[in-house]
This record gives C-alpha cells, structure tokens and sequence, in this order.
C-alpha cells in the first residue's frame, strides 16, 4: 500500500535522519528547508570541524559574545540542563566543549517547527533513533514507536502510542562506552538503557543522557523526581525495567 505524503533520510550530523511526513499532498520544499537547517546546525556546532564556532569557542579563538545567538542560546540552555542535573548533563565534561548532547534534539525541534510552519500537522522526524512524533501515521491513527532493547538488537523491550511526543534513549547499545559519568569520567555501572519522553526532544534526550551516566541505583532516585510531562524508562543491568507512573502507553512486547 502506498503511504501518503513524502519521506527523506539524509546522512547529517554524523547520523542518518529521516522526515516521514504523512500529510496528504505535502511537497518537497519543507524538506529542502529541513535539511538546509541541519546542515547549517551540523557546520556550526561541529566537534569535528576545527572551523566551526564551537570548535573555536572551545580553543578560545572566538569569544562567547561574538558567537551566533543559537550558539549562545544553546550554550545557555546546557548551563540550565547541567544545573537540573545536578552536573550529569555537562557539555563541558572532560575540559572540553561539546553541546552535542543537546544540539541533536535542538535542531529536530526546531526542524518539527518548520514543518509546523509549512502547515504540515502529521510527521516523524527520526534522527539516530530519537523522534519527534506528531500527528498520525496516516492510514494509521497515531505513530507507534518500538524502544529497542539493550542486549537483544531484534528485540522490542516496549511499543509506545502516541500523536504527540519527543522520545530518546541512552544507552550503551554497539557504541560501546560513549557515555561517562562527568564526575568520575567512568562508565556507570548496573544500567542499560533509559528513554526518556517529553514535549521536548532536547531536553528529553539531555534528561536520558544524564539518567544513563548515574547508574543505578542513582538514576532510579533522580527518574522519580521528574514531573509535569517528562516520563523515563529504564532498564538495569539486571533486566529490571521501571517505568515513572506517566510513561506513556508502554506495554510490553511478546517474545
């Protein structure tokens, strides 16, 4: 069956994001516009490219007053996130600069508003495997989002159902140990995996890398305090799967 609307995945930002958009009648130039804007945030904030703004903030070749007004809102937002953290979330972890783990959902809110501009109303952005969901995944009445699990790559651990939400997930996975705890810079232990939902992918995906690098029993504890919309789901070393009361529509897979 031919799905309607339109669908693109391009390699930017070190990961493949695809733009699944379900509006009838959609057409190719809210795309263009998406990935002109993600190449832009990749040029900008990559750690990689000694000529980016952030590679040279971070040498000290460019003062944070002179910076782009993203860049500084970014580096704004990451001060309040490591904050309400109590230091887990820090782009400043290892003495060096890297807003990274905020830029991702960042720049996919951002590029779910400029669908929302184009008047498009149903749409999933996936950018390495965090989505910002919106509307219906038409024939479908919602998007169902499947969080992989841990230890098993052709596993489900849980299917989510929703027409509006952000999701994204820490975790060791094939990456290996790309996620340390900035106040020891070691591996946090006794964990697999946490996803967190919300309205907002930047800070959801922050929020999950931060519960990640606690470890348990940490993470459980700071998990518990969250509040308002942000739900978390996490799954320990042991196989022990806790889900905050609001987590959304989580139900388990069958085996």
């Amino acid at each position: 069956m031919e799905l309607p609307g339109l669908r693109r995945v391009e390699h930017v930002m070190g990961m493949p994001v695809i733009v699944d958009v379900r509006d009838e009648g959609a057409g190719p130039e809210p795309l263009d516009e998406v990935f002109a804007w993600l190449r832009w945030v990749d040029a900008v904030f990559s750690t990689y490219d000694p000529e980016s703004e952030i590679s040279r903030l971070g040498r000290g070749d460019l003062a944070l007053a002179d910076a782009h007004r993203e860049v500084r809102a970014v580096l704004g937002r990451c001060e309040e996130l490591r904050e309400a953290t109590d230091g887990f979330f820090d782009a400043r972890a290892g003495g060096g600069l890297d807003p990274s783990g905020l830029v991702k959902g960042w720049s996919v809110d951002r590029a779910a508003g400029i669908l929302d501009g184009w008047g498009l109303r149903s749409f999933a952005i996936d950018a390495g495997g965090d989505m910002r969901l919106r509307g219906r995944a038409a024939p479908a009445w919602c998007w169902r989002v499947g969080i992989q699990h841990p230890l098993e790559p052709q596993a489900v651990a849980r299917v989510i159902e929703t027409t509006e939400l952000a999701v994204a997930t820490s975790g060791e996975y094939a990456r290996g140990h790309h996620v340390l705890d900035p106040h020891t810079a070691a591996p946090p232990r006794g964990i697999l995996s946490v996803t967190v939902s919300g309205p907002d992918l930047a800070t959801a995906d922050a929020y999950a890398t931060a519960a990640f690098a606690m470890g348990a029993p940490r993470v459980l504890h700071w998990t518990a305090r969250l509040h308002g919309d942000y739900q978390a789901l996490t799954i320990l070393a042991d196989g022990d799967v806790y889900a905050t009361p609001g987590f959304p529509a989580a139900a388990p897979v069958a085996a």
